[in-house]
């Protein structure tokens, strides 16, 4: 009888950012049957409710990639703002820094967040349709507390913790973080 030899899932996860293909290939770690790679692409930035912006990302991304891709968006959104930044907290980021965003909140009681991630992945068949993985962690907006190196982590202390994400261990934050759920979604609908 012989072993029918299982074929790895070449996957482009398209991002320019490290930090992030770091999480990504942390939580696949082991995985048999899924192999990611990344790859920059120059994407226009949508705007928009999260899923369609999610989306519309991942068809370019499989159209540009020629197969089976992988995009990342990230939210901040803030409960007492309806939701905002949420797909803009990169810009709000860049333009306010982490005092700022804190600032957006002073005149409200309320500063609870949900951090939320949508992957979205295509088979890179434009006829398929493109599969959305979401996560979410709710918790609040604090001041900054720990290393300010990775986006908005400083700001954000996920329910149930006394931590940012910036303080806590890479292991912790992968396990509970809104990207963390997502993939491990995704995980599994690659092992079906």
């Amino acid at each position: 009888m012989s072993a029918v030899k299982q074929t790895k899932k070449k996957l482009v996860f398209v991002t320019g950012n490290a930090r992030k293909l770091e999480e990504v290939r942390t939580i696949f770690v082991g995985d048999k049957c899924v192999d990611v790679e990344a790859k920059k692409l120059d994407l226009p930035e949508f705007q928009g409710e999260p899923d369609d912006i999610a989306r519309e990302k991942c068809k370019l991304a499989a159209k540009e990639v020629s197969g089976p891709v992988i995009t990342e968006d990230t939210c901040l959104c803030f409960n007492a703002l309806g939701g905002l930044p949420g797909p803009y907290i990169k810009w709000f980021l860049e333009k306010l820094g982490h005092d700022g965003l804190n600032r957006l909140l002073v005149g409200f009681d309320d500063k609870t967040a949900n951090a939320v991630c949508t992957f979205a992945y295509s088979t890179g068949n434009p006829s398929d349709e493109i599969v959305l993985f979401k996560g979410i962690t709710p918790g609040r907006i604090v001041p900054a507390r720990g290393p300010p190196n990775f986006g908005w982590d400083p700001i954000f202390q996920p329910d149930g913790f006394d931590k940012t994400y910036a303080e806590l261990s890479k292991s912790v934050k992968n396990e509970i973080s809104h990207r963390g759920k997502a993939l491990q979604a995704l995980k599994e609908y690659f092992k079906q």
